[in-house]
């Protein structure tokens, strides 16, 4: 390994959106619960708390199951805003140990404390010292796992869970990783797994006596990855800032929609959260992704690139419905919207003689399509008045009155990376 002290830290929020909900309602303490969409909705778990994991119900399970497991169970719709909001709280203390944050979700994410022992201790101590932080000034459980590496650190988190704490110092690394089975080996899946089992390869001790050579032929370049960690061996360091690939956002509906008029409005509402939160993070897309998903299962995709960049709701919906008239129709079960090729704001666009950078014709508009300073101005008083009054506080005039429809997981759908995926655990 290249590090032999420990100073990388994983901080992981223990089951995060359950215990917001139980912070915030102390009467469901003890209690089985659980957030994500209803039982009779296709709804499926997206956290589940300690007590409903003692019952076998775990996060992207469909609700209908773990009702089956936990007939008591407490079911939450979810609420974003105050796990987002919690989450500022969570990653502002982290900030102030040390300015290498690298997060990986909303309730997770690493930090190097290396150089910061003269202010606070070894990193033994930043992490008891975050993990009592988080508790005073949050009230949410935090499990921290500390070692040389993030895999190391990120698995001490999750042996360590629930708000546990466990360090790996270098020595120790055979110990820890041999008797573990070669699922935990950060990229191993299932269908991985069960190739490795067939193989003779149960845990990462197995691996691990394997030679490199034979299991690069067998695995290509992941078989390298898997290998070295197998060893402990994890050379990635703690990146403040991750650059995005995309930003998306999709639902599964409750019942298949067939009516095209629905759907536009349901992509008119993805492409203006999008596009929010697009500029809530400061970036622009060029390339706009429409998926579909049929009653059968089959799922499409179109894309269009466009000749710039652009974080505008009209813009981006504009295409996005051109790729939805291309569809073929039929009663749609999941569609979703989302950008890619970002850029920074900060980036500059070549402006044209004839017409708005994103591509409408200064000519053609007769002042009716408003030109793309027009629209940043209004976004920009959007944004503000959607930040103080919450996330509906303003709404296209076409979405007026509309109650929007609640996905599988029960929320408003699933924005994020390429749509926000369930609560990890454990």
């Amino acid at each position: 390994m290249t590090q032999v002290r420990p100073t990388i830290l994983h901080v992981d929020m223990d089951a995060f959106y359950a215990s917001v909900e139980t912070r915030d309602n102390p009467s469901l303490a003890g209690l089985p619960v659980c957030v994500g969409g209803p039982s009779d909705q296709r709804g499926v778990i997206a956290a589940a708390s300690y007590e409903a994991r003692r019952y076998g119900v775990h996060s992207a399970m469909s609700t209908a199951e773990a009702r089956r497991l936990c007939p008591d169970l407490v079911l939450l719709p979810p609420d974003f805003e105050r796990y987002t909001s919690a989450s500022r709280d969570i990653m502002a203390i982290f900030r102030s140990y040390t300015p290498l944050v690298e997060p990986l979700s909303l309730d997770e994410a690493f930090l190097d404390v290396a150089g910061c022992e003269r202010l606070f201790g070894d990193a033994a101590d930043v992490g008891r010292a975050i993990q009592r932080e988080i508790l005073h000034r949050t009230g949410l459980p935090a499990s921290v796992g500390v070692a040389p590496t993030k895999f190391l650190a990120k698995l001490a988190s999750d042996l360590a869970k629930p708000q546990g704490f466990r360090i790996i110092e270098a020595h120790e690394t055979r110990a820890v990783l041999d008797p573990l089975p070669v699922s935990r080996i950060w990229g191993v899946g299932p269908r991985t797994a069960k190739r490795l089992e067939a193989l003779g390869v149960a845990t990462i001790g197995d691996l691990a006596q394997r030679s490199r050579d034979e299991v690069v032929r067998e695995f290509g370049a992941s078989g390298a990855w898997i290998h070295d960690l197998a060893h402990g061996i994890d050379t990635r360091r703690v990146t403040p800032r991750r650059e995005e690939k995309s930003h998306g956002m999709e639902r599964t509906f409750a019942a298949d929609v067939s009516d095209r008029d629905e759907l536009r409005r349901h992509l008119l509402d993805f492409c203006e959260e999008v596009a929010f939160g697009l500029r809530d993070k400061g970036l622009r897309g060029r390339t706009v992704t429409l998926k579909a998903r049929y009653s059968d299962f089959t799922t499409l995709t179109r894309t269009k690139t466009l000749d710039h960049p652009t974080n505008l709701g009209p813009r981006i919906y504009s295409t996005a419905r051109e790729l939805l008239d291309r569809l073929p129709i039929a009663p749609l079960r999941l569609i979703g919207v989302q950008i890619s090729a970002l850029t920074d704001v900060r980036a500059p666009i070549q402006e044209s003689l004839f017409g708005d950078p994103d591509g409408t014709p200064k000519l053609l508009r007769g002042g009716q399509v408003p030109t793309r300073a027009k629209l940043e101005r209004a976004a920009e008083g959007m944004d503000k008045l959607r930040r103080k009054f919450g996330a509906r506080a303003v709404v296209p005039a076409s979405l007026l009155g509309r109650t929007r429809a609640r996905g599988r997981d029960g929320s408003d759908g699933q924005p994020g990376v390429a749509g926000r995926a369930p609560e990890p655990g454990p």
